[in-house]
């Protein structure tokens, strides 16, 4: 199955590494992103019929991605959303858990985390595509 997948990201760089690498490595299609928190909640509030997980970076353009988190909150059981931050802190994993955040990844050192995470839940097919 593939897992459709939604990045709040406001680093271009980032966002097409990610991108290129999780669809090569965890059979993830990338189906838009953004660079803003209002953007993010924007397009995860109203598409919400056409992502199965959400990659949410904390430090934004504009805004930041705990309100991208609070947007989410109602989203349908089989929805995932993950954090994807420089800052994973313990503090900072604990406010995330707090916004019903699945998971908080370091971007420094737990990229292989995340990708483990997202072949795990493609391979489960809980309410895929």
């Amino acid at each position: 199955m593939v897992l459709r997948t939604y990045l709040v990201e406001d680093n271009a760089v980032i966002r097409e590494n990610l991108i290129d690498t999780l669809a090569e490595l965890a059979n993830v299609k990338t189906v838009g992103a953004a660079g803003t928190e209002g953007e993010g909640r924007n397009w995860l509030t109203k598409n919400s019929d056409k992502w199965d997980l959400a990659i949410v970076d904390l430090f934004l353009k504009e805004g930041n991605g705990l309100g991208v988190l609070a947007s989410c909150m109602d989203r349908r059981p089989q929805q995932k959303v993950v954090v994807l931050s420089n800052y994973a802190t313990p503090e900072m994993r604990s406010r995330c858990m707090a916004l019903k955040a699945d998971a908080v990844f370091d971007k420094s050192n737990e990229i292989d985390l995340l990708l483990d995470y997202c072949m795990h839940y493609a391979s489960s097919g809980n309410g895929l595509h």
